[in-house]
């Protein structure tokens, strides 16, 4: 019953504000939400989607910020005033980003937010609570988290650093890909200007340079009359960013750090197929001979290490889909989604997921365009749910998500 009364609480204020903004009595809001002037919201405290539309028009706001605001998800739980000390929870946030607990990461982010004392502390909180949303795959929320840190002031020099690195990559990943870009740059100016000196600073000078790289590196596809010189500009990103990760993970042992630079090696040679410093096939050969082994392993290879070389079969997948075409095409496609796909599962990574799906989709494109005739696609309702979640995840990933429903041919569960 708590939960109950802190929405019916919540959908009171709200009927409150929107009767403000909008200048209505009780009777013209009563109107505008379709419903009797005696029963302005739901007794249980559970408002329908059409009752959630309709009062995000009244506010001008959208449905999600509706119904955040009646679920209160960003407020503090009944026990949250309980809670440890910030220091002690912001601790317990970093142990459970180690151990791959993206949930439990996201909840005591938010009990950090809630017991946080200083615009500092308030930032460091969304910055927490960032990185369990990219866990989750939940990148518009971490979107919202990062910016929401970066509206605090005044913090420290660093904490702005990490926050602005990490809007940067969350615009990559969403495949806002000039704004990441532009974002980058912009922090590698800056740190040219002010050279790091901290182990956070030079962090995200590196990764600054891999989000800049990588953007520039997926722009090759998405602007094909500019390749060549996206190509140049991500090999000189993703080079700096390599021998740049390298030196930290030596200097501090840190295997994530170790994974990230595998990655920007995995896109050197993409990116030198694209330049012609190597030849495709060449490429390709090269990136199956680094993933040899890899899901087969036993388990040593986990986290970064093990991602990077799911980066590693999607920059193949674009290697092969730029350069090659019958049969090495098809062979090469694959394995590298195979392999990916594998990946991706024992990750639940769902920005790789939403490449693998997407690249497919583009082969099967072409397919269908050589032969003249669509080219069958089975997939089961574990591929639907995943395309669903990626469809979720990612908006641009929509369209070509409905394009997969709506031709494949789905096989259903005995």
């Amino acid at each position: 019953m708590p939960h109950e009364d802190s929405r019916r609480l919540n959908q009171e204020q709200l009927l409150e504000l929107a009767s403000v903004y909008r200048g209505f009595d009780r009777k013209r809001l009563a109107e505008a939400l379709g419903r009797d002037a005696t029963k302005l919201f739901p007794p249980t405290g559970n408002p329908k989607l059409d009752y959630l539309v309709s009062l995000a028009d009244i506010l001008d706001w959208t449905v999600g910020d509706v119904a955040d605001a009646i679920l209160d998800a960003d407020g503090a739980s009944p026990n949250a005033r309980a809670a440890p000390s910030f220091d002690e929870l912001n601790a317990a946030a970093k142990d459970a980003h180690r151990t791959g607990d993206f949930a439990g990461m996201l909840r005591i982010a938010q009990q950090m937010a809630a017991i946080a004392a200083s615009p500092e502390q308030r930032a460091l909180a969304a910055l927490r609570e960032s990185g369990g949303c990219d866990g989750l795959g939940r990148y518009t929320k971490q979107l919202e988290a990062v910016r929401r840190g970066l509206r605090e002031s005044p913090i420290s020099y660093d904490l702005r650093l990490l926050l602005q690195v990490n809007l940067a990559n969350t615009y990559y990943t969403l495949w806002h890909l000039l704004e990441a870009r532009g974002m980058a740059r912009e922090l590698i100016d800056t740190l040219a200007r002010n050279p790091p000196a901290s182990r956070s600073a030079r962090a995200a000078q590196a990764f600054a340079h891999y989000v800049a790289g990588s953007a520039s590196r997926c722009l090759i596809a998405q602007e094909p009359d500019q390749a060549a010189a996206h190509a140049a500009a991500a090999k000189e990103s993703l080079a700096t960013a390599f021998d740049l990760y390298t030196r930290l993970a030596e200097e501090f042992n840190h295997d994530p750090w170790r994974g990230i630079a595998n990655t920007c090696r995995g896109g050197l040679i993409e990116v030198e197929a694209e330049l012609g410093e190597r030849k495709p096939l060449e490429a390709v050969e090269a990136m199956l001979k680094g993933l040899d082994g890899v899901v087969e392993t036993d388990g040593t290879l986990a986290g970064d290490r093990l991602e990077s070389f799911g980066w590693w079969c999607i920059m193949g997948c674009n290697i092969a889909l730029r350069h090659l075409g019958g049969r090495d095409l098809q062979r090469h496609m694959a394995v590298f989604t195979n392999k990916g796909y594998e990946i991706a599962e024992r990750l639940d990574n769902w920005a790789m997921r939403e490449r693998l799906f997407t690249l497919e989709f583009l082969q099967r494109q072409r397919l269908n365009d050589l032969v003249g005739f669509p080219v069958e696609w089975t997939i089961d309702n574990e591929e639907v749910r995943l395309i669903v979640g990626t469809m979720g995840r990612f908006p641009a990933f929509r369209g070509t998500g409905w394009r997969i429903l709506r031709t494949a041919t789905v096989v259903k569960d005995n």
